[in-house]
This record gives C-alpha cells, sequence and structure tokens, in this order.
C-alpha cells in the first residue's frame, strides 16, 4: 500500500489541467476549464476542471473525482497504477509499505534467475550473429524489432550449456534453475544443461510483471527433433492454471475496452496486440481453468474467444466459454475461415478485417445453437434429445439469472422442450463452480436404485474414458437420461462436458467421485472396444426403453379411462417393438419378469 501522506503529496504537486488536457481539449473558462464530456457524447460542454479545487466534474452524466480518478476511468489503471503514473509526472517518488521487505521473500532466488534469463535470451536475440535466424523468423511472422522489444522476446541459442554457463558465472545456484525448467539434467552423466535450445523465447509474468516462466517456439534449424512449444514446468512461482499469458501488459487495455480477447497461444497474442488489439490474452495450456477465469473476472465481465474453426477449435472455445460463465464473463465467438487463425487472419488481411471479425461474433449459445442445426440436431426427437445433452453444461454454467433466462428461453424455443422441463434437467447433475474457495460440493445425488444393467452403463464408460472419439461417438447415440445409475450418469455427463478429463471433477458427489476413479484406474485392458461400445450402448437404450415400458404399465394401471387406457397401450406396444429391434434376447428375458402387452393386432415372432 502507498501511504496517506505520500498520495496527498502527488495530489497536491499533479497539474490536474496537464494530465485531464492531454486527452480532452480543455478551454479557460475564469477560474475553472470546460469541455465537452470525454465519458458521454453532448454538443454543449458540461464538463469542468478546477485546479485550484484539484477535480474534475461533468454536470450532464455526474462523473466527478481527482486527477486519480480521470486516469482509472480514461486508461484502465487501478488506484495503486494510477498513483505512480501521476506521481511519475509530478516528479514525486513512490515507495509502497508491505508487510514483507522484499529481502525476506523466499521466492526472491528464483524471481532474480527468471529475470536474468529474460535479460540474457534477449541479449542473444539482439545480437548480430547468434540472433539472426531467430530474427528472420520474426520478421517473417510480422514481428519486427518494436514489437519484439515491446513483447520482450528472446532467442534461446541451439547450444548445450551456453545459458548455463552464463547463469553459473554469475553466481545462479543450479538446483534452483532445475526448479524452473531452464536447466535439464542428463539421466547418464547427472551433467545439468539447457532447457531451451534453438527456440524463441516468450517470458510469461505475472498480473505485477515478474517473470515466473518462458514458453519457447523452435525454429525450423534447430538440430534435432522437438515439439514446436516447449513451457516452463511449474515451480514455486509458477502455476500454469493461475496465469495468463499477456495480463501484465494488457489488463489496463482490458479495462478501458471492457472486454478480453482470449486466443490460443502465444503468437496468437503477439500477433493481435502487434496489430494494435492490445487487450489479448492466453491460457498456458490447452483449456481456460476455473483460476485464469476468475483472474480475467477482476478487469472485465465480457470476453471474445478467437480459435481455430476446426472441430479441435470449436471443443476448445465451448469448454472455455462454459468456464467464463462460471465466473461471470459474459463470452462471444469470432469464427474464422477454415485454415485461419487469429495469427495468420491479421498479418494476411490486416487489423480492419479483423475488427470486421470482432464486430460479428456471436454469443456463446447461440454459436452452439448454430452448429447443432447445422448437424441436423433438431430434425428428429431422438437427436433434439441429444442438442438438449449438448447444451445443458451451458446452461449449468450461467451465473447471471437473465443471462439464464434468456439461454432457456432460446434452447426451449429450438427443441421444443419447456423452460421448466430444461430448469429440471439443469437440476439433475452436479454444477461444477469456477471458484478455488468455499465449500464446492454439489447437492447429493438421489439414492441408487436398483440398476437393470449397471455393468453395461460402467463398460461403456471405461470405453469412453479411452479417448476423445469414444466420448464423441457416445454422445451421438445415447443420452444421460438413458442411464439408470445415477452416479454413472454423472460421469457421463461430466466426460461430455470435457471429454479431455481424466480427473473427477471437484463437486461431484463424493460417491460419484469414486466411481469415475476406479474407472479410470481399472488395470484390466478392455479388447474388441467397438463390439463392447455397440453391446453396451445396446443394452443401456434396452434398460432405458425398458424402464418407460414400466411407467406406462404403472400409468396403464392407475387409468380409469378406457380411451387413455388405450393410447398408452399403443405407446407401451411401440416400445415393445423396439425393443424387440434392438435386442431380441433382452425382450426374451424382459417378458418373463412382466409381459408387456402388445398390440392385439401385431404379429408375434
Amino acid at each position: 500500500m502507498i501511504p496517506d501522506h505520500i498520495i496527498d503529496e502527488v495530489r497536491d504537486r499533479a497539474d490536474i489541467v496537464e494530465i485531464i488536457g492531454e486527452v480532452v481539449p480543455l478551454k479557460k473558462a475564469g477560474r475553472e476549464f470546460k469541455a465537452n464530456c470525454p465519458f458521454h457524447d453532448e454538443k454543449t460542454p458540461s464538463f469542468y476542471v478546477v485546479p485550484h479545487k484539484r477535480f474534475y466534474k461533468c454536470f450532464g452524466c455526474g462523473k466527478a473525482g481527482s486527477v486519480f480518478d480521470f486516469v482509472m476511468e480514461r486508461q484502465g489503471m487501478d488506484f495503486v497504477e494510477a498513483v505512480k503514473y501521476v506521481a511519475g509526472r509530478a516528479g514525486v517518488e513512490v515507495e509502497e509499505v508491505r508487510g514483507r521487505k522484499p529481502e525476506e521473500d523466499p521466492n526472491r532466488p528464483y524471481y532474480e534467475i527468471t529475470g536474468f534469463a529474460q535479460s540474457w535470451f534477449r541479449e542473444q536475440l539482439l545480437d548480430e550473429t547468434v540472433g539472426r535466424e531467430a530474427r528472420e523468423y520474426l520478421l517473417a511472422r510480422g514481428i519486427d524489432a518494436d514489437v519484439a522489444e515491446r513483447f520482450e522476446l528472446g532467442y534461446a541459442p541451439d547450444e548445450w550449456r551456453a545459458f548455463r554457463d552464463a547463469a553459473v558465472k554469475h553466481g545462479f545456484d543450479e538446483d534452483l534453475m532445475l526448479n524452473l525448467g531452464l536447466l535439464k539434467q542428463s539421466e547418464r552423466s547427472k551433467e545439468p544443461y539447457d532447457g531451451f535450445r534453438g527456440r524463441v523465447m516468450f517470458p510469461i509474468k505475472n498480473v505485477s510483471g515478474k517473470v515466473l516462466a518462458f514458453g519457447g517456439r523452435i525454429l525450423e534449424t534447430t538440430s534435432g527433433d522437438g515439439p514446436k512449444y516447449i513451457n516452463s514446468p511449474e515451480s514455486p512461482i509458477y502455476e500454469k492454471g493461475r496465469n495468463l499469458y499477456g495480463l501484465s501488459r494488457a489488463k489496463n487495455p482490458i479495462r478501458r475496452e471492457g472486454e478480453a480477447l482470449v486466443v490460443e497461444g502465444y503468437m496468437d497474442a503477439v500477433s493481435l496486440a502487434a496489430a494494435g488489439f492490445e487487450h489479448v490474452v492466453a491460457p498456458l495450456g490447452t483449456a481456460l481453468t476455473p483460476e485464469q477465469a476468475q483472474l480475467l473476472a477482476r478487469y472485465t465481465d465480457r470476453a471474445q474467444l478467437l480459435y481455430d474453426s476446426d472441430t479441435a477449435g470449436l471443443k476448445a472455445t465451448f469448454k472455455n466459454g462454459d468456464v467464463l460463465l462460471e465466473a461471470d464473463i459474459h463470452p462471444s465467438v469470432v469464427t474464422f475461415p477454415a485454415g485461419e487463425d487469429p495469427d495468420t487472419y491479421v498479418r494476411a488481411h490486416g487489423a480492419d478485417a479483423m475488427r470486421a471479425l470482432l464486430k460479428d461474433s456471436i454469443d456463446v449459445m447461440e454459436r452452439k445453437l448454430q452448429i447443432l442445426e447445422e448437424k441436423n440436431y433438431f430434425s428428429s426427437i431422438d437427436r433434439r434429445r441429444l442438442a438438449v445433452d449438448r447444451l445443458l453444461p451451458t446452461l449449468r454454467a450461467v451465473r447471471d439469472q437473465t443471462l439464464q433466462d434468456i439461454y432457456v428461453g432460446q434452447v426451449a424455443a429450438k427443441t421444443g422442450v419447456l423452460p421448466d422441463t430444461l430448469r429440471q434437467d439443469m437440476k439433475k447433475a452436479p454444477r461444477v463452480r469456477a471458484t478455488s474457495g468455499g465449500d464446492r460440493r454439489a447437492p447429493a445425488l438421489p439414492p441408487k436404485p436398483r440398476s437393470l444393467r449397471g455393468g453395461a452403463e460402467r463398460h461403456l464408460l471405461k470405453v469412453m474414458v479411452r479417448g476423445v472419439e469414444w466420448v464423441e461417438r457416445a454422445a451421438e447415440v445415447i443420452s444421460a437420461q438413458d442411464f439408470d445409475d445415477p452416479y454413472h450418469r454423472a460421469i457421463f455427463e461430466a466426460l461430455l462436458a470435457d471429454p479431455e478429463t481424466r480427473t473427477p471433477p471437484p463437486s461431484m458427489d463424493p460417491v460419484a467421485s469414486q466411481r469415475f476413479h476406479e474407472i479410470l484406474v481399472d488395470p484390466a485392458e478392455l479388447a474388441h472396444g467397438t463390439e463392447i461400445f455397440s453391446k453396451a450402448v445396446t443394452r443401456i437404450r434396452v434398460a432405458a426403453l425398458h424402464r418407460r415400458a414400466q411407467d406406462l404399465q404403472a400409468r396403464i394401471e392407475g387409468s380409469r379411462s378406457e380411451e387413455e387406457k388405450l393410447e398408452l397401450v399403443a405407446q407401451k406396444s411401440r416400445l415393445a417393438a423396439e425393443i424387440r429391434e434392438l435386442d431380441e434376447n433382452y425382450w426374451v428375458s424382459a417378458t418373463r419378469r412382466r409381459p408387456i402387452e402388445r398390440n392385439p393386432n401385431e404379429t408375434t415372432r
């Protein structure tokens, strides 16, 4: 925090007219200055700056405050940042009072190493000989020297111990560098060597600007094979799921713009910012985490998702959209032409074309409905049921009640399902909250009923956790409502919401979570996966149809209307035919337990 007497000194010494006058054309009016208000449209000036009282006020919209308030409003800074900015203009030195002195910070040695590494990588990029190929690569990607400097990009030479030797000369501890991933250790010789070699280096910073870690993009000329990108491992100062690439630079532009642009990777973020879109951030992994969404929510309540428009990109878009909704951020989706991403598009078509795409972005739910309609999900009753399953995770994710009502109305109109029914479905599965604190347990699931085919449900889930493609296949042919066991149903819905999940969601019911864990660690190998999948789906669907038949039978027995009985018997007869078509053996065993009434005109086998 900044002591009050320092804040008062900065306010007294600051020239409020000069600072506001840089962005507002002020005209002297007696002892005051006036202009058209910068915060709303007007033709007659109602915005006044009163220098002797050190404040401004608009008599049209009511905006008023000190020089700090103006800087915060116009430049998107928080209070401490605004005080420091104004202090710099006024020539006042600001020292924050902290509970712990910097020298007492146990992580200080790590920050010193990452700070040195950033400077060293930067020097290598600027070296006329060492960094030539890296500079040429960046220029080919539209990143000139000025942009590289703004983002403090660097280069790790394609040498085994260049960084290590430089760091050791400066007295840095090798064990700490190993913890940070800047060094690796040979299995045979135990000799440390450079963790990044032959790569353009992207420094990853926390919100306050301290370097935590690095991402490295390989050059095509680098010797040996390796992944396109490698990232620092998690360390005492770095948790990738709690940081966003570029946020330290983008936080003030995000406040000014009122929204954030969320892209997939480093190069997308750099290319967009280089083209003038400064309010851009990127997750440091394959998917946005709840903690990252909460971090972003400190600065905005709106975000645009700019991912590839292929299948993988759409999955990431919708998954991240749900996470943002949980954090009370309203997401919209930007659609790129086939084969394009933010980096390639802005370089090929320019900033104006990118602005047009951003302007045409649509709400995440509307985009989901568009895609489902393109895939004919509203063409039949069965596919509408599957469409509802695909839309439920987004409905559950929304924290804003007004927005949830709008979404429910849209889904109801598209699927024909009543809003009240949708809300009942929304309550049937636990909602994973996007917060890391507090009580995260979901309401308990109902007691487990006697399952007709619990083994088939478990076998299907065991196949589904083998890969994303199995989840996609299951989503096409079966619904969560077909599951008899509520815990298996919860696991199925968790996999639909995140096909790549391999850990029980934190708020999943404890029994369901235990079941999920047992399925994940089950050592039994499943040979003939396609055959097991097909049989399991058939058994589950037959069991679901049989339960419906039993419900119809109960209604038949309780009905006092002959007309209603005839209609219910006809419905049950159609179910019987569907069951026989799916699985004749199951039909035989089911009829031994409880005869299913047939239409007297129906031919039996």
